[in-house]
């Protein structure tokens, strides 16, 4: 249960924003739609090491400058 506290005087736009930022840490939507179609591990992992490659040659360029 996420549960916000609104001070007093505080809009209740500005509580809804801090609602969405703490619903969308919990991650829920990313697996509701993960759940929807079924991934075979193997693609799991080769999307991780792509995605490792690409984070790290972003690093080394950054480390190149």
């Amino acid at each position: 249960m996420i549960i916000v506290p609104v001070k007093e005087g505080e809009s209740i736009e500005r509580a809804l924003k801090k609602y969405k930022r703490k619903f969308e840490k919990t991650g829920v939507i990313k697996e509701l739609r993960e759940r929807q179609k079924f991934t075979k591990p193997s693609i799991k992992n080769r999307e991780q090491r792509l995605k490792a490659i690409y984070v790290q040659g972003l690093r080394d360029k950054e480390e190149g400058l």
